[in-house]
Order: C-alpha cells, then sequence, then structure tokens
C-alpha cells in the first residue's frame, strides 16, 4: 500500500432505483451508453477509474482543473441526451469533487479523500457537481464557472463539516444557472436556536444515504426465456436465449429467471400493448427488408415480399428478443401502429418474454426510437487454431454462476447453428438453432448490442470459443488500448497498432509504474504470452503488471 494526494471523482444517477424499477431494459441499455460518455470524458482529461458499483463511478485525476471540467463537460453532454427524454425518465448524474489523502492498494484508492467525494456528490443537484473547499481554492482562477458558498457540511460518517461549494451550470440558452446554496450545517450565528441542529444534520445526512453502496462491485444477472421471432404471417422460427448483467440497485426490483417456453402459435386475439418504452424519434430512413435487426434471414425475406410493396397504412413492430408483428392495409396510421404493437407484445407475453416490443415502421419510414443497434467492426468471426478452443459455459468471462448454469443447460445442448455474443458488462445473447452461421452471428450480435448498448464481441461459435479466454488472470472488461490510462499516452497508439497487426496466437500486454508498456505478441499460449509481456515490460519499467490477454482486460484472480 502507498499513500498519495489525488482528485477524487465521485458519480452516481440520481434517482436509478426508480428508474429501474419503472423501466429496467431501457435503464440498463442508458446507463451503459452513458457511461461510456463519462468513461471516455474521465480517460480524456487524464483520470483513471478505480471503483465501480452499478450506476456509481469513483476516478481519480492527478489535477483537480481537470477533474472539474471534466465533471462539467459531462454534465453538459448528458444534458443534452436528456433533452429527447421526457422528465420522469431523464437519467443525471450528481458529481462530488474533493482533493484527499488516499491509500492505494490493488488498484483501489481507500480513505477519507474517497469517503468525503461521496458525501459531497450526496450534497450536489441533480445535474449538478459539489466540491470541496480544497478543490475550490484549485479552480476558482482558473476555470471561468460561477460557485455557490454552501458553507460547512455535516456529513455521515465524517468526523469533521465538510465545506462546499455548487458548481454554476449552464443553461439551454447559453448562461449559467445559480445554484441553490444549502444552509450550513454549522451555525454561523451564536444566538441561532440549539434546536435546528439535529434538524439540520439530518437532513444532510438523508442526502447522503444514496452513496452507501458506493463501494460495493458486484452484478445481478436477470434473463429472458426462449423467444420466438415471426411476423405476422410467417411461421415461428428458433428460439433464442438473452441474459444480461444488471448493477446492484436492481437486487430487489429484479425478478427470478423464468423457465424457458416452448414456440407458441402466432397470436389471433389482441391485447392492450405497452407504450413503447422510449419516445418515438422519426428518422429519414426508408424501411429496407434487409436492415431490419434482431430478427431471422426469413422474416427480413417475407417483410421483403409482403410489406415492402403493400400500401398503406402499415407498421412493423418488435423487441431485442426478435418477436415481430406486422400489418398491412388498415384504415389509418393509428390503427396500424397500434395493431402492430399489439400482435407483437402478445406473442412475446406468450413466451413469457420480459422484452417489449416497440414500434420499428411505420408506412415506409423507420421510426425505431433507438436507431441500429451497435456493431462491432468487420470481420466478425476469425478463426484461429492456435487459441480456439472447445466451449465450456464455466469458462465464459464477466459472467456471474446464473448466468454460466444457464449457458451450460441451454446454449451447450442447444442444435446449430448457434452463437454467443458478450458485452463490456457482462450482457449475453446467444440465438440457436438457426439456418446458417452467418445469421446466427448477426442475431446475437446485433440482440447483445441493443441490451448492451455497445458493440458486443462474438465469443463462441456452435460448441468452440472464436475468441482467446483467459485463465491465468481475471477478466474485468473488454481491453482497448486506446483509452487505457495505465498506459503512457505516448504509448498507446503504438500498442493498439501492434495488436491489430498481431492477428493470431496469444496476445498479452503489460505495463509498469511509469506507464511503459510491454508486449507478447503472436505466442503459442497463454503462458507464454504474459511471459513475453512482462519481459518486455521489465526491459523499460518497473513494478510490471499484467493487464489485458487477448481482447480482454484482466486483473488478479
Amino acid at each position: 500500500m502507498k499513500r498519495k494526494i489525488a482528485a477524487i471523482f465521485a458519480a452516481d444517477i440520481a434517482g436509478y432505483s426508480r428508474l429501474v424499477a419503472e423501466d429496467e431494459e431501457e435503464t440498463l441499455r442508458r446507463l451503459v451508453s452513458y457511461r461510456q460518455v463519462t468513461d471516455d470524458f474521465i480517460a480524456k482529461g487524464g483520470g483513471r477509474i478505480f471503483n465501480t458499483a452499478g450506476d456509481a463511478v469513483l476516478a481519480e485525476f492527478p489535477s483537480a482543473v481537470e477533474a472539474v471540467r471534466c465533471a462539467i463537460d459531462i454534465q453538459e453532454s448528458l444534458r443534452t441526451r436528456n433533452m429527447a427524454y421526457p422528465p420522469s425518465r431523464q437519467m443525471a448524474f450528481r458529481i462530488g469533487i474533493t482533493i484527499g489523502d488516499v491509500v492505494e492498494r490493488d488498484g483501489d484508492l481507500l480513505g477519507d479523500g474517497v469517503n468525503i467525494a461521496a458525501r459531497l456528490e450526496g450534497l450536489a443537484e441533480v445535474g449538478g457537481i459539489c466540491i470541496s473547499r480544497a478543490v475550490h481554492e484549485q479552480v476558482a482562477n482558473k476555470l471561468s464557472v460561477q460557485f455557490a458558498d454552501i458553507g460547512a457540511q455535516e456529513v455521515k460518517n465524517i468526523p469533521t463539516p465538510v465545506h462546499a461549494y455548487m458548481v454554476a451550470m449552464r443553461r439551454e440558452d447559453g448562461t449559467y444557472a445559480t445554484p441553490q446554496v444549502k444552509k450550513p450545517a454549522k451555525a454561523q450565528d451564536a444566538a441561532q436556536p440549539n434546536w435546528m441542529w439535529p434538524v439540520a444534520v439530518t437532513v444532510v445526512s438523508l442526502a447522503a444515504i444514496g452513496v452507501g453502496g458506493f463501494l460495493y462491485f458486484t452484478k445481478l444477472e436477470t434473463s429472458a426465456p426462449k423467444a420466438v421471432a415471426s411476423s405476422s404471417t410467417a411461421s415461428p422460427v428458433p428460439s433464442a436465449v438473452a441474459s444480461s448483467s444488471a448493477p446492484p440497485a436492481l437486487a430487489a426490483t429484479a425478478a427470478s429467471p423464468a423457465p424457458a417456453a416452448s414456440p407458441a402459435p402466432a397470436a389471433k386475439a389482441a391485447v392492450p400493448a405497452p407504450s413503447a418504452s422510449l419516445p418515438m424519434v422519426v428518422s429519414s430512413e426508408k424501411f429496407a427488408a434487409a436492415n431490419v435487426p434482431f430478427v431471422s434471414d426469413k422474416v427480413r425475406a417475407t417483410l421483403a415480399s409482403d410489406y415492402a410493396p403493400a400500401a398503406d397504412f402499415k407498421a412493423i413492430s418488435l423487441n431485442i428478443g426478435g418477436f415481430n408483428a406486422f400489418v398491412t392495409a388498415q384504415p389509418s396510421e393509428e390503427v396500424a401502429k397500434s395493431a402492430a404493437m399489439e400482435q407483437c407484445q402478445k406473442r412475446a407475453d406468450a413466451a413469457q418474454s420480459p422484452r417489449k416490443c416497440e414500434l420499428y415502421a411505420v408506412g415506409d419510414t423507420v421510426v425505431y426510437a433507438h436507431g441500429r443497434p451497435p456493431m462491432p467492426p468487420l470481420p466478425w468471426i476469425r478463426h484461429d487454431a492456435v487459441t480456439e478452443q472447445p466451449f465450456a459455459a464455466r469458462a465464459v468471462p464477466l459472467t456471474r454462476d446464473g448466468g454460466k448454469a444457464r449457458l451450460e443447460n441451454v446454449y451447450t445442448p442447444a442444435r446449430k447453428h448457434k452463437a454467443l455474443a458478450l458485452g463490456p458488462g457482462g450482457a449475453l445473447f446467444f440465438p440457436f438453432a438457426l439456418d446458417s452461421v452467418e445469421e446466427a452471428v448477426r442475431r446475437a450480435l446485433e440482440s447483445c448490442g441493443g441490451i448492451a448498448g455497445v458493440p458486443c464481441m462474438l465469443v463462441a461459435l456452435n460448441d468452440n470459443f472464436v475468441v482467446p479466454i483467459p485463465i491465468t488472470l481475471k477478466v474485468t472488461g473488454f481491453f482497448k488500448a486506446a483509452g487505457t490510462t495505465m498506459i503512457a499516452a505516448d504509448a498507446r497508439d503504438d500498442v493498439a497498432r501492434r495488436l491489430v497487426d498481431a492477428s493470431s496466437g496469444w496476445n498479452a500486454v503489460a505495463v509498469g509504474a511509469a506507464g511503459r508498456p510491454g508486449l507478447g505478441l503472436k505466442a503459442a499460449n497463454e503462458q507464454a504470452a504474459v511471459t513475453a509481456a512482462l519481459t518486455d515490460c521489465a526491459k523499460r519499467d518497473s513494478n510490471c503488471q499484467v493487464i489485458a490477454i487477448g481482447p480482454f482486460s484482466v486483473g488478479p484472480n
């Protein structure tokens, strides 16, 4: 362990539990998208994320100025994104920043500095930033923003009151809003009645309760049972099972996994359909059957032959799991939209799918609120005899025991063609019994990307892993050299380029205390790659450790 002074940045989402309870699917998808924004700004500001817990983020910065500038950039970027949603569905962060003495242990940071940052985050306004006096002294004359002094605040588990300031955030018209000044917890007037003290302390303490789970890092997986994708005229096609990692906040709201249901026939009666999880955003994209995501090639063919040439009024509805329905020749646009939603949702409900149907197209215009699902760059499959190995559910990374059990019980015995896609946060999707390898791969990546909100990785095809799966160290996420702050900035592009060029064999990356990297490339096995990376790193740095194996970031088991 070693001590150091650092600017500590703490953030979490205001009202996250309510958002999850109202619409788990949409909230998880947007969380991944918003976290990508925060992570990118933190990396650009020279920060390092050292702990996460669902919707919460803890990061360190070498500079208080960069920490506050990063926080302002994040809040302004997310404010713009939130404009697309009604106030009740907006997802806004609160951010707290302090400078403090912290202890570093195995990459994590501990101490009062971390705790105070978390308490300041609890004091911040929704979509706002709260900083300590130490930070204010560092940034007041360096950033062109205004601050509101909220005085000394009593916060939970911190013996000394924390003097805090609110950062003024920019309005839509470019002006700055003056933060609401909270009453200092410490009395400034000797004549102030003593009975006010417990009231003030209680109010401030309640504001900080929301960060109580900041330092617990775990995931909860939820699953969807078999989903039968069908159009209004086509027969059901093979099923797909999906699961996703969820943050600790879901523990009270996520249902136990439901048993897989057998494929259900197309519904004949209409049922009330839930409204779309996001407001419809009419795009300029014209309908093309070949671009419809999540569905089978057979459904695409049916849409091309029956829906595309049909006259108005018509509409298509689908969900991420592959359920779909379309109607044509309806008396009005509203009737067409309602009928498509009702038929699709009834099919999803019949198979106990938790995923809501949403309108994909109305007439010949695509209106799907989420756009095309994020996909990784081609090629999606790279066969390499050196790294491919038989599929084993227990070896799938970023997956908890419940997910591994479902993979063992459903994916392993399923007939070909099948594929398993994995998201950086642990989201999974695996269609099976499909007509071709290409269709299995496409549908796995589309649905996984739709769930995760970011591109997923194809990790298994039929009965083999198609990417290197580390076993010597624990997988912690997807590795991207260009955005890894542990590597010195001037070396990141070179590491990324060399990894792309080393397209076969086992690769590993090590890094030392000064951020100088070492690479082990095109090795015959995992251990050889690790040894080569550590040896290469030791030539130019000290205290080297392996941070990546194959396409994954790794850490101690």
